[in-house]
């Protein structure tokens, strides 16, 4: 069976978004999607209605004790189950699951100025594997634990590292661009990971789009190549996976 790491994030789900029908489309296929979702805008979205403030350093959300119940909440709350429901209501099978649930995700702060944000220590597969066992889909909200504290952990880093950890035969992010860009604004259709790190030297690479390119690097110790492609597009994960040339491959 086809193992699929799919990374969506809120921000690519619309009122016309065809992603939740190309998942259990996935599924009907006898395919193995593993959705990893974030739901940043929706977190923002709450914080300011609370009146807690956000601020974010390369793209990752510095996150103080009051701002990690926010995020929680959101992500494994809201966002989490949002999806499940979805994916059930088009006749799929899912069942949510957390990188808090049954100890998937062990994280570690490795930069103290972001707060309680972690960087993934360890995946534990046993609460994935088990979902996918019994024929449902696991839909995974980001987050972690260093046996103190919970953590904000980096949807994106997540989802590269579970592709490892599952041995995943592909890994597709889903996003609200269309692809990496240079400065002239034109798509790189394939990016070598030897390219990389000159790319982020020159700002090329910068803001979200960083825990994306590592996440994909990341993901390449288990799959051939990784894929960043444009979610607003429709049925663009089918496509893909049928063969089409989208978005920024990475390899």
């Amino acid at each position: 069976m086809k193992t699929i790491v799919v990374k969506i994030g809120g921000s690519t789900l619309g009122e016309h978004d065809t992603t939740i029908e190309d998942i259990v489309e996935l599924q009907k296929k006898d395919m193995c999607p593993v959705v990893v979702h974030g739901g940043g805008k929706m977190v923002t979205e709450w914080m300011d209605k609370l009146n807690v403030a956000t601020t974010f350093k390369d793209g990752l959300r510095v996150t103080d004790e009051h701002s990690l119940e926010v995020v929680v909440a959101v992500l494994c709350g809201i966002v989490n189950k949002e999806l499940v429901s979805a994916i059930n209501e088009a006749e799929g099978k899912a069942v949510g699951l957390s990188g808090f649930d049954g100890g998937m995700i062990q994280a570690e702060i490795t930069d103290e100025e972001l707060g309680y944000v972690g960087d993934v220590k360890s995946v534990d597969v046993a609460p994935i594997r088990s979902v996918i066992d019994a024929g449902y889909i696991p839909v995974i909200a980001p987050g972690g634990h260093n046996g103190e504290h919970m953590l904000n952990v980096n949807a994106d880093s997540i989802a590269g590292e579970i592709a490892v950890a599952i041995r995943a035969d592909e890994m597709i992010f889903l996003t609200d661009v269309e692809g990496v860009r240079d400065k002239s604004g034109t798509l790189f259709s394939t990016l070598l990971k030897e390219e990389i790190d000159s790319l982020l030297d020159m700002e090329v690479i910068s803001g979200g789009m960083i825990p994306k390119i590592y996440a994909c690097l990341r993901s390449l110790l288990s799959v051939d190549t990784a894929r960043i492609v444009d979610g607003r597009q429709p049925h663009a994960l089918i496509e893909v996976i049928d063969g089409k040339n989208m978005g920024t491959v990475i390899r």
